[in-house]
């Protein structure tokens, strides 16, 4: 928790020290308050004049209404403090997992980022608008009221005592019980998350194959874990309410039964009046050294989640990206040009590598293919080149310039991407279209009309709005192969030196497969397409064709001088073409 209070700025201490003196301020009025009561019974008592009585109770009139101001004013504050700093820490989380690797993304999960950047941070802005002013509020109470109760009858300041050691043990037993369970709940509500989110993902699937009672029992399962844990939690700690009120009830009578036998021993009916005067602001005081008390249990009830959040939160926070940038802002003579030099590369945790002395070199506006079966690492290699991962060995320059050496915003400007999975955010078409930022002018209505024409996306005519039309979450409104074309689109709006196509080709019937590559090759004859695909059709115009066997170059060449000496790439080839058509 320290080391996320450290992220306080100064705005935040300024108020926390106003917060300080509000609540100081708010204590001496509430405690003020028994003092006139002590002075009014008396007079009450004797009959005074109604002036005198109004004197006093006016000063407690002003009492209640400065500890009304004063309250509203820290909660205010309180509030404030909290909202701000939590709104900085979402910022900070969300930009520090943007630099993320997927390598840090997936061994955190995504799950477990989304719990962490809402319902951790909601626990500390819990604790900082209630728990820190109750964290102060109650030792100053507490100190306060002892102090002005000490020069009473010791029987009823030994009372007290014994009812807070009454109260710290019982606080001390509940805390010891439902800590450990507080500090799992977070670990649970990730878990629940993770399964909510995976059965919503996949809800295509889970209905196809009829699993939804598979999807509610893993729910259930989850869900009962986390029920159960809150359960306990929840049970141990209401045992304080009624606890504190028996305690409370307990302490009340004891000090009016000793105020009533210190009565009956004196004599005069003056001291009788102060006695009971005293008995009466004794009784308010000692409640409010209880209550001190009471508080201080709400915030041991939210401590520990809030440490647990803040411990999770910070784990993200001080967490390094693997992946950092040069200096070299992306500005060469070369241009288009990517070469690999005996790259090896391997996943984290893995044994063996994925990739092995992997060497090839790609000129300007060439086309270049990699093929090869499932899990021969073509993508992976790809995946490379705009550094989502880095590789084990070897080096690999685009532009002639080593990709470690380059800004990873100056790398990723000459590289248009478009992903296996058509990804597509809610929005419209041109909001699609733009999306990120290349350093360069944003395209024009024109240039966005030309790319929709090159990647055969004409739908986007016929659709309501055109350009303007919406796009749902994730692209759902629209086919696979529609999101196929409006993510090849994308990449081309971006104008860039190197096309990476990840094996985008394969939601697109060999008509449309054909047209857009005839396109592709017209509108963009200096530019470097770099394309993993299954299809022989696909790549077999190629310049070049690397073919990869678990992750290892076995062929590279134009298509006829692989069918002549590569037996992998004759063997893709004749299970999908017959001899003739080859």
């Amino acid at each position: 928790m320290f080391q996320i209070l450290k992220r306080l700025k100064a705005r935040e201490y300024c108020l926390l020290v106003l917060i300080t003196g509000l609540i100081t301020l708010l204590v001496w009025l509430e405690l003020e308050i028994p003092s006139y009561i002590e002075k009014l019974t008396p007079l009450i008592e004797a009959k005074a004049p109604s002036s005198e009585i109004w004197k006093i109770g006016g000063k407690m009139l002003l009492c209640a209404f400065g500890v009304l101001v004063s309250s509203i004013a820290m909660n205010f504050c309180s509030a404030k403090m909290a909202a701000g700093f939590s709104q900085r820490l979402r910022k900070d989380i969300f930009y520090t997992v943007e630099g993320f690797s997927l390598e840090q993304i997936q061994k955190f999960s995504t799950a477990s980022l989304i719990t962490r950047s809402t319902n951790d941070v909601t626990q500390i802005q819990g604790f900082l608008s209630m728990g820190i002013h109750v964290l102060i509020r109650s030792p100053i109470t507490a100190i306060w009221a002892l102090c002005k109760i000490s020069s009473a009858a010791w029987q009823s300041s030994v009372a007290t005592a014994g009812a807070v050691v009454v109260l710290v043990v019982t606080i001390i037993i509940a805390v010891s019980l439902a800590l450990p369970r507080f500090k799992k709940m977070q670990t649970l509500t990730d878990n629940i998350n993770r399964v909510t989110r995976e059965n919503l993902e996949g809800v295509r699937v889970v209905r196809a194959y009829n699993a939804e009672d598979y999807e509610g029992k893993k729910f259930e399962k989850a869900n009962d874990a986390l029920t159960k844990n809150s359960t306990f939690a929840g049970r141990v700690m209401s045992i304080m309410n009624p606890v504190m009120s028996f305690i409370n009830t307990s302490l009340t009578i004891v000090i009016y039964w000793i105020g009533s036998v210190l009565i009956s021993r004196s004599p005069a009916l003056a001291s009788q009046n102060i006695i009971f005067g005293q008995t009466m602001a004794f009784s308010s005081m000692a409640m409010q050294v209880v209550t001190s008390f009471m508080l201080l249990t709400m915030v041991f009830v939210m401590l520990p989640r809030a440490s647990v959040s803040a411990k999770r939160i910070n784990e993200i926070l001080t967490t390094p990206s693997t992946i950092v940038g040069g200096e070299f802002n992306g500005e060469t003579e070369e241009k288009g040009t990517v070469e690999f030099k005996n790259v090896n590369f391997c996943y984290p945790d893995a044994e063996e590598n994925v990739l092995e002395n992997i060497t090839f070199s790609v000129k300007r506006g060439q086309s270049v293919a990699f093929i090869g079966s499932t899990g021969s690492g073509k993508s992976t290699l790809i995946n490379l080149i705009p550094r989502f991962y880095d590789i084990s060995a070897g080096q690999i320059l685009v532009d002639g310039v080593d990709i470690k050496d380059y800004q990873l915003s100056a790398l990723r400007n000459k590289i248009g991407y478009i992903s296996q999975r058509a990804v597509m955010f809610s929005g419209s078409v041109k909001d699609n279209l733009i999306f990120g930022d290349n350093g360069k002018p944003e395209p024009d209505d024109d240039k966005l009309d030309n790319v929709l024409d090159v990647a055969c996306a004409d739908f986007v005519s016929k659709m309501e709005g055109q350009k303007d039309a919406y796009i749902a979450q994730g692209g759902t409104n629209v086919s696979g192969g529609q999101k196929q074309r409006l993510s090849i689109a994308r990449g081309l709006a971006r104008d860039p030196e190197i096309l990476i196509f990840d094996d985008t080709f394969s939601a697109l019937d060999y008509k449309t497969d054909k047209k857009l590559r005839s396109n592709l090759k017209k509108a963009y004859p200096n530019t470097t397409k770099l394309i993993v695909a299954q299809r022989i059709g696909t790549i077999k115009d190629c310049d070049q064709i690397v073919v990869l066997d678990n992750g290892r170059m076995v062929g590279i060449g134009k298509h006829k001088a692989l069918l002549k000496n590569c037996d992998i790439y004759r063997e893709i080839a004749l299970s999908q073409l017959s001899k003739e058509e080859l």
